[in-house]
């Protein structure tokens, strides 16, 4: 059995700019997984630097409002809603209430940084 506690997960900086804490990684983790789960935190105002990933990528949010954008899309995300981002679509997120917007991220085929592109 395999139980990762949130509060033992190392917060760090993402390549796009988030603060991440990386729940679920198949190759750091050594699991049987084709897939990655993070959970990622932006502050008020904040957002996160456009980037794309070779993989798929899913957002549910957790907290907080933001506006997504994908390729030349933008919309409005707010708790309980996941949103689908296709491979290799240039994405960022940025929150546009006054609490930390928090949200999990899934990446299959699981993340890994030779994979994703930082574009600002």
């Amino acid at each position: 059995m395999f139980i990762r506690d949130f509060k033992k997960c190392r917060p760090i900086t993402a390549g796009d700019n988030t603060s991440l804490r990386e729940l679920f990684n198949p190759i750091a983790d050594e699991l049987q997984l084709h897939y990655s789960l993070a959970y990622a935190k932006i502050k008020p105002g904040k957002i996160s630097f456009s980037h794309k990933l070779k993989s798929s990528e899913i957002y549910y949010i957790l907290e907080g409002e933001g506006e997504i954008y994908i390729d030349k899309e933008k919309e409005k995300v707010s708790p309980g809603q996941a949103i689908y981002i296709p491979p290799n679509s240039v994405q960022k997120i940025k929150n546009i209430g006054s609490i930390d917007l928090k949200f999990l991220c899934i990446v299959d085929p699981a993340w890994r940084a030779e994979d994703e592109i930082i574009m600002d």
